[in-house]
């Protein structure tokens, strides 16, 4: 039993990940003047449209930072409970005790990679 719940919680621990960070509400802006012409009909001439819109940029000439927001819970969950039920399947006797966390953890990180994180 005791087993069962370190299992549990080495499984779902991923699930309290807190991920806290600092606020940024600024945000750095330019305009950029746009064109768009409109065609027209032999009664009625096409014409230029010009408008001005403004795109966000990076603040203080940063580059823009690259984020990688691949979530991986999904697939690290179902990793797990397959490893672990697959290191439970392969393994007899007292080599359960160290083969269904293993294949838990490493089911857990193969089903990470699979889904994309």
């Amino acid at each position: 039993m005791k087993f069962f719940f370190l299992l549990l919680c080495f499984v779902f621990s991923p699930l309290l990940h807190l991920n806290a960070s600092t606020p940024k509400s600024v945000t750095c802006t330019r305009t950029e003047y746009r064109e768009e012409y409109i065609p027209g009909t032999k009664s009625s001439p096409g014409y230029v449209r010009n408008y001005e819109i403004d795109v966000k940029i990076p603040c203080n000439g940063e580059k823009a930072e690259k984020r990688d927001d691949n979530d991986c819970t999904d697939g690290k969950i179902a990793g797990a409970l397959l490893g672990g039920g697959a290191g439970a399947a392969m393994s007899r006797g007292k080599g359960r005790w160290w083969a269904v966390p293993l294949g838990a953890v490493l089911g857990s990180k193969i089903g990470c990679d699979a889904a994309g994180g």
